[in-house]
């Protein structure tokens, strides 16, 4: 998608100027912010269809610069950053980053994700168009009106705890949600028996997709994160 208006949130001259060539090479057009204050404030006024966002930023951390924004905003934040523990993927994902990107990456990765996630923008804003309440992925497909699931056009029986899972992954695809993510909406808390239940619901759910289609792969984990309803053909 050229001409596409993302912001870039770098304090670092080498890496935004990598970041910025790169898109540049594509035809996209951009902004710069150097600071969380200044990300927060085009983030309000320029009203950008992409973020790109470094979270060591020099008067405040990027995970507070998310949750700033995700006070008032959903668009698609893309994390850049030399923080590669999963706690740190984990505390921005749960803050509200749609992806994560460690530093150093090639500008191909990133590229890849930016398209990745305009895929995933255009995707939404087709369904939506049609007002349809049926999510397909695949051979999976979601009944929200009816509130019934099935595979392969045959139905699958699944518990109200395992269709409210499915439901949000579907409404998520493409991001990855974290456990806490997850429990907090699904449960309304994050206890640690909160997320062990999680992982037997997940597990169960996904096996009775599979029984019915063994190549349905439609739920993605990530391993100590979460997990992500990926697109399949």
């Amino acid at each position: 998608m050229s001409n596409s208006n993302i912001l870039v949130v770098e304090d670092d001259f080498a890496i935004r100027n990598l970041i910025t060539t790169a898109l540049e090479m594509e035809n996209y057009k951009y902004r710069i912010a150097k600071s969380g204050d200044q990300a927060i404030i085009e983030a309000a006024t320029q009203y950008p269809e992409l973020i790109l966002l470094d979270l060591g930023l020099p008067d405040m951390d990027g995970v507070d610069v998310i949750k700033k924004i995700r006070s008032w905003s959903t668009v698609p934040i893309i994390v850049i950053s030399a923080r590669s523990d999963d706690k740190d993927k984990i505390d921005a994902l749960d803050a509200g980053a749609d992806d994560y990107v460690t530093k150093p990456f090639s500008t191909a990765e990133l590229l890849a994700r930016i398209r990745g996630t305009y895929r995933r923008i255009m995707y939404f804003q087709n369904n939506l168009q049609g007002g349809e309440p049926i999510f397909q992925n695949g051979s999976l497909k979601i009944d929200y009106k009816m509130q019934t699931v099935y595979v392969k056009n045959e139905e699958i029986h699944v518990t109200p705890i395992e269709y409210k899972i499915l439901c949000l992954l579907a409404k998520n695809m493409g991001r990855v949600l974290t456990h806490i993510n997850i429990t907090k909406e699904i449960w309304g808390s994050s206890f640690e028996g909160d997320i062990a239940s999680l992982r037997v619901h997940v597990a169960t759910v996904r096996k009775k997709i599979e029984k019915k289609d063994p190549l349905n792969k439609c739920i993605q984990t990530h391993i100590g994160i979460g997990y992500c309803m990926v697109k399949q053909e």
